[in-house]
């Protein structure tokens, strides 16, 4: 065992009961960090007009700061992105992580001095969760893979430009760097299919122990590696024993992933935005990831069910219950204010604070009023695939509310399968089954003659990476949306398949 593996089970120890602190007080700990936010930002523009000198208690916060998307922040953005002072943080910030916005375009999240370190704790902190709880530190002699985004930045009137995971990528620790993949050249590369290229070409003759990255962007790299080298990834990569993700849900790519490796490995869930970093799996034995109290950020939650009411109820962490749809709510030392990231959560565990991702707020089919959400259909999917022993690619839902026949509308699944199982009407029957099952309103809309049972339709390989280069979105950190209350990736996709 290396000095390097011993140090981080020593320092892995040190780590869990400093987290534990604060999880056993999670209302103590967010009254601190919210009193903390409250007084940092008195004095800027945005604490000015909303009164934070006579702010005191969260019921005064709910009075003078309302819920605001990105949207509505914009205003306030646009001013620190002029290049003013002391607009939602004091001072200026680090850094802009440009995202892909909606109405508004480009999105710039600001980065702060004390917001940035954050990013990077949480992520170190959950690989030193993983080592103090399986006594598995090996992996850190090996090498070590972050898909990502270019590293490379722009300037806007002084502060740095960039994408979040190439921002991350400056502060990766010494002690990493001469373990980490890929070069810089390679990581710069701007076009995702050559970078990937580029990467199967670094990585294949390398000791691979960690690999990082959203799911379907690592799973074109291990395709390509297989394509490459003729061997599973298992076999190329001996002591890869370690997968890191975050952005989407793992489990309606993990029997694809296994077959690609050959073998079972563990994994670890992360929670990362622009916006903070909210969550990571501290225990491969309880559902659910560590919601992070002490990392600068206050939460609020409101019952999805009631989201779009005139003033839905605020809650905080000490209100909130297990297996309640929640759309979350930062205040964070990033300068965001009662903002709605536009993410569902579900807590798993109040003992300590553990949530998973149940899908986006802005993500749900609700064209008769059964909001189905990303977690009911991924749930169905994951049963599906079990007991009929597929695996998938990627897959999308739409709303089908005018059929060309003249039969009810329906549900229609979009699927790109790895291997097509013998009995599509039987896996379209499980899988209505077992979204009655989850959803109430859709149970009663099948069975009132409102919708007819879902449709599957099955895709073209590499549909959905055709589809996300066609919208300048391969790669990096984006991802195809698992549900649309509209057709337009649903009819994109099916325009893009070979016509009969």
């Amino acid at each position: 065992m290396s000095l390097k593996s011993v140090s981080a089970k020593i320092f892995s120890k040190i780590v869990v009961l400093r987290i534990k602190k604060w999880a056993t007080n999670p209302v103590e700990t967010q009254q601190k960090v919210f009193e903390k936010l409250i007084s940092n930002a008195k004095n800027t523009a945005f604490g000015k007009d909303h009164n934070f000198e006579k702010i005191n208690s969260f019921e005064e916060f709910t009075k003078h700061v309302p819920v605001r998307d990105y949207e509505d922040l914009k205003p306030y953005v646009d001013r620190v992105v002029s290049g003013e002072e002391n607009v939602l943080w004091h001072g200026k910030p680090l850094y802009f992580a440009k995202t892909s916005g909606t109405t508004s375009g480009a999105k710039y999240i600001p980065l702060t001095k004390e917001s940035m370190p954050h990013h990077i704790e949480a992520a170190r902190n959950a690989i030193l969760c993983y080592i103090n709880e399986t006594g598995k530190a090996d992996f850190v002699d090996g090498k070590m893979i972050f898909l990502q985004g270019s590293p490379e930045m722009q300037e806007k009137n002084g502060i740095k430009v960039g994408r979040l995971s190439g921002i991350v990528a400056h502060f990766v620790p010494a002690y990493l760097q001469k373990n980490r993949l890929p070069s810089l050249e390679t990581n710069c590369i701007d076009d995702w299919e050559t970078k990937v290229d580029a990467i199967v070409e670094e990585t294949k003759n390398e000791d691979m122990t960690v690999i990082s990255g959203i799911p379907s962007w690592v799973q074109m790299y291990f395709e390509k590696l297989q394509k490459n080298t003729g061997k599973k990834v298992g076999d190329l990569f001996k002591n890869f024993n370690l997968f890191i993700y975050g952005g989407v849900n793992y489990e309606p790519y993990r029997a694809k992933f296994e077959n690609l490796i050959g073998r079972k490995v563990d994994s670890i869930e992360l929670f990362p935005a622009s916006e903070g970093f909210f969550a990571f799996q501290d225990s491969q034995k309880e559902k659910g990831m560590l919601l992070l109290l002490n990392s600068g950020i206050f939460y609020e939650f409101i019952e999805a069910s009631t989201f779009f009411d005139e003033n839905p109820k605020r809650l905080t962490i000490g209100e909130v219950k297990t297996d309640i749809n929640y759309v979350m709510i930062i205040s964070t030392n990033a300068g965001l204010w009662a903002y709605n990231l536009g993410d569902t959560v579900q807590f798993t565990s109040t003992k300590p604070y553990r949530v998973m991702v149940s899908g986006r707020i802005k993500h749900f089919i609700s064209a008769f009023g059964e909001h189905v959400i990303g977690k009911e259909v991924e749930e169905a999917m994951n049963k599906a695939m079990a007991k009929f022993n597929f695996s998938i690619t990627e897959f999308t839902v739409a709303p089908h509310i005018i059929p060309s026949e003249e039969n009810l509308p329906y549900h229609e699944w979009l699927v790109e399968f790895d291997n097509i199982p013998d009995s599509l009407q039987q896996v379209a029957i499980l899988l209505d089954a077992e979204m009655q099952q989850q959803n109430s309103y859709y149970f009663d809309l099948i069975k009132g003659k409102v919708l007819q049972p879902l449709k599957i339709t099955t895709l073209k390989r590499d549909s959905f990476q055709h589809y996300m280069k066609s919208q300048g979105k391969l790669g990096g950190q984006n991802k195809v949306p698992r549900l649309a209350n509209d057709r337009k990736i649903a009819d994109a996709l099916i325009q893009m398949q070979p016509q009969n």
